[in-house]
């Protein structure tokens, strides 16, 4: 070692080593006291910012590890923790709610669009009144179609803890067709049931095909202000030929037999056609007459507007024969046929059937679409 690399030595040698290299340094770099001194300040200047920050305000805190502001920032992390979590969960109460509000609409789809009473097949004990309810226009694929009420029907009358069947009737009349098929059911059951009453109980309405339908009853019991009767038969239509003609429309009808286009809404009106067609609903009119005859009998009064087609209250209905007495089903249950509970033998359709049948229209509806605008494509192509 040189003279210059050696230490200053301590003329009275008492000085400890550390101090004589702090001596040295300090000797050796004037300006690092000075640069200590304002990272001191620097330190203190943000340390008070933060603690202004988290709204303390004077000098920051100092952790229990000794780092300052280690407790502060530890404080805004856990707010920001605790704030996210409160969110979080009132996130999921909401889904939770809005779920079960979901749940709730769905179900009640559900019960207005299905039965979930299944096919109508009963198991009853005791002796009773068996009910078919027969509810708006009777027409085939409907609840009132023949199929349904006359299966209803059946399984009333087969019953032998039944002490009597009612037919209750609200309904505007419908097809002739489908009402004749059940009323001649009725008669075939009247028949292989001989000792059990058979009595209809209108509600609101019963007219046309709704009146054909229980004029096959022993009796007939209605509310004073029930609509009853339109003995009568009608086909309608439309005629555009004189708003055709102000138009300027032609229409161009062509078929292979001489009165396939009767009843053309867009083609004259055929003077021998139209006697046709007045004709057949004379003779329809007549069969509806004669079963009326045939099931009031007697009962019926002379009145010559009693077929026009007229329909009267239910009291004026009881006063033209048209009817036996005023009275609701419970009325019939317990006071003429003795059993006062009723028991609903209507049919109705489960889920599945349902299910299939709306499938079905929709499939069926799609495919009569797509064929003809796949034809009207093809036509315009051609």
């Amino acid at each position: 070692m040189t003279e210059q690399q050696k230490p200053p030595v301590d003329p009275q040698g008492t000085q400890p080593d550390a101090e004589r290299l702090d001596v040295a340094r300090e000797a050796e770099h004037p300006l690092e006291k000075d640069l200590r001194a304002g990272d001191e300040a620097a330190r203190r200047e943000a340390e008070a910012r933060r603690a202004r920050m988290a709204g303390k305000g004077g000098t920051a805190p100092v952790g229990a590890d000794g780092a300052p502001g280690a407790r502060w920032e530890r404080d805004v992390l856990e707010r920001v923790l605790m704030a996210t979590l409160r969110e979080q969960r009132a996130a999921r109460r909401w889904r939770i709610f809005f779920r079960f509000i979901g749940l709730g609409i769905l179900a009640l789809i559900l019960f207005a669009v299905f039965d979930f009473k299944g096919d109508g097949a009963l198991s009853t004990s005791g002796r009773h009144t068996a009910m078919v309810t027969l509810e708006g226009e009777i027409a085939a694929g409907t609840p009132a179609s023949a199929e349904s009420i006359n299966a209803s029907l059946q399984a009333a009358f087969a019953d032998t803890t039944a002490a009597g069947v009612i037919l209750k009737i609200n309904s505007p009349g419908g097809s002739p067709v489908q009402a004749g098929i059940i009323n001649d059911e009725i008669h075939r059951l009247r028949t292989l049931y001989p000792g059990k009453p058979f009595y209809v109980v209108v509600e609101e309405i019963c007219a046309s095909g709704g009146y054909y339908v229980a004029a096959s009853a022993d009796k007939i019991y209605v509310d004073k202000a029930s609509i009853v009767g339109s003995i009568g038969v009608l086909m309608d239509g439309f005629g555009f030929t004189g708003l055709m003609d102000k138009l300027g429309i032609e229409r161009r009808l062509y078929t292979s037999g001489a009165n396939k286009g009767m009843l053309d809404p867009f083609s004259p009106q055929v003077p021998r056609q139209k006697a046709y067609a007045e004709t057949m609903l004379k003779e329809i009119h007549q069969q509806f007459i004669n079963v009326v005859k045939e099931g009031r009998g007697d009962r019926l009064k002379s009145d010559p507007e009693l077929f026009s087609g007229l329909f009267w209250s239910g009291e004026r209905a009881v006063e033209l024969g048209l009817a036996d007495g005023l009275g609701s089903a419970d009325y019939v249950a317990r006071d003429l046929f003795k059993a006062e509970d009723i028991v609903d033998y209507t049919v109705k359709e489960n889920i599945a059937e349902r299910v299939a049948k709306r499938f079905g229209a929709a499939m069926g509806s799609a495919a009569m679409k797509a064929m003809i605008f796949g034809g009207a494509r093809v036509d315009a192509l051609r």
